[in-house]
């Protein structure tokens, strides 16, 4: 998708080239109307975290057009080229208490035409709120990942009427997804996990879209997730992506909302009469693609209903990859995907954990002393976590009987193992190994509960 022009209801601007308000002064005016904060020291900060360069509104630079066309065709007259180092973290002290509509208008203030709100069709549309009331021209963008509600096609449709705007759609590649579905499924993100898809479907079509611009706007709240999001400030050198000029430092990213409660947000909502999700009355709060949300119940937190077979601690799509502390970022399998970090499940003194020599050995026994039944399982996993009560009784009731019961983490680096060796099609798998053979036999059935599983151990013991 090429970027292009939104603005607010009030007026209709043609590529930014003027706006209707005689007390707004056109894009190419070098007029800054909110001063940054700017240090007063001569030292060059440009290359300390949390400072960067910007260069003023109507500064000629590079710009790819075949990714985003070029908004601004009336270029002021040639002057000299300014530039002015921005304390970023200083800045986001000075407005840590300041509203979102005094952070908006900042935000757009000091980056025109290259800065634009993203938008998710959640409660974001606040930003969209915020942004018309500053009365400024102002830009929106979202991604459709192709696997949306069909309620968030139809709320994308009622803003754009309610705002008279454009919204710019940003798509994955074709060949990406096609490649990404046949070879593991439209479902693959519930066996190993949703970051290959995001990746595919979000993170990389993000990427082509903040390469046009110099800063971007979010909805980041603190409260959206206690365990990656309770530090965010409301502007910040973007810690993960890059900006029109490439590099560390050439993007910024503004959080209008960082520091509203989310009841506040609906508060405001509700007194604008601002269009919403009809998903919302549903009972959902953080709205992403259809397969990977849900409905939460009374008393959850709302991130619950987002890649809810997963860690919650690290519930963070890619967008926003810069919350993750270090500790908290996934590790790569062998595969160049991410596995999720989480704490592991199916704990027994009655189960044996089994790596991946003990699992090799196993298949290579003829004659085994005892019957062994394992479970392949992933514990980011939905469905082993919901069969781990009835997993770890039946290893207690099998305790002295003469069948091993035991367990092997099969996602990560082990995967690839586990599908050419092991048989595993999705978690989890459960096999038996019979005593006076080799080949291990697959549990063929859904129900995992006590009763079922022993009555298949005792069918092949």
């Amino acid at each position: 998708m090429a970027l292009s022009l939104s603005s607010s209801s009030s007026s209709h601007f043609h590529h930014f080239a003027a706006s209707s308000d005689p007390n707004v002064p056109p894009i190419g005016s070098l007029q800054l109307l909110h001063p940054p904060h700017v240090l007063s020291s001569g030292v060059n900060y440009s290359r300390i975290r949390g400072c960067s360069v910007v260069k003023p509104m109507n500064a000629q630079s590079k710009r790819n057009d075949s990714l985003v066309p070029f908004v601004a065709n009336t270029l002021a007259p040639e002057v000299a080229e300014r530039t002015e180092i921005v304390d970023y973290d200083g800045l986001a002290k000075d407005l840590e208490n300041a509203s979102p509509l005094e952070i908006m208008d900042q935000a757009l203030g000091k980056f025109g035409d290259d800065i634009a709100i993203a938008f998710s069709g959640a409660e974001d549309v606040a930003l969209i709120e915020y942004a018309r009331l500053t009365g400024r021209p102002f830009r929106v963008f979202s991604l459709d990942t192709g696997r949306l509600n069909s309620e968030t096609y139809q709320f994308f449709d009622a803003v754009e009427k309610q705002y008279g705007i454009h919204i710019e759609y940003m798509f994955p590649d074709a060949v990406e997804v096609q490649g990404l579905v046949r070879n593991k499924g439209l479902f693959s993100f519930y066996d190993d996990g949703h970051q290959e898809c995001c990746r595919v479907r979000k993170v990389r079509p993000l990427r082509r879209a903040l390469k046009g611009l110099r800063a971007w706007i979010t909805g980041q709240r603190k409260d959206q997730s206690p365990g990656t999001r309770s530090e965010v400030p409301v502007v910040q050198v973007d810690p993960v992506f890059e900006g029109l000029d490439g590099g560390i430092g050439s993007l910024i990213k503004w959080n209008p909302v960082a520091n509203v409660h989310g009841k506040d947000v609906w508060n405001f909502l509700r007194t604008m009469n601002v269009p919403v999700n009809s998903l919302h009355s549903q009972g959902y709060v953080s709205i992403g693609c259809e397969p990977c949300t849900r409905p939460v119940l009374p008393g959850q937190h709302e991130r619950e209903g987002r890649w809810w077979w997963e860690d919650s601690k690290a519930k963070e799509c890619g967008l926003h990859k810069g919350n993750l502390k270090q500790g908290d970022v996934p590790q790569l399998n062998g595969n160049g995907n991410e596995t999720p970090s989480v704490n592991d499940i199916f704990i027994s003194q009655n189960l044996v954990n089994l790596n991946r020599t003990g699992m090799e050995n196993l298949t290579r026994l003829d004659n085994r002393k005892e019957p062994w039944l394992v479970v392949l399982y992933a514990p980011w996993c939905q469905f082993c976590q919901a069969m781990e009560g009835s997993y770890v009784e039946l290893a207690d009731k099998l305790a002295g009987s003469g069948v091993k019961v035991g367990k092997f983490r099969a996602d990560g680096e082990q995967k690839q193992f586990a599908k050419q060796e092991l048989e595993l099609g999705s978690f989890p798998t459960i096999l038996l190994f019979p005593k006076h053979s080799s080949k291990a036999i697959k549990y063929p059935s859904e129900k995992r509960d006590v009763e079922s599983l022993t009555a298949f151990v005792n069918a092949l013991r």
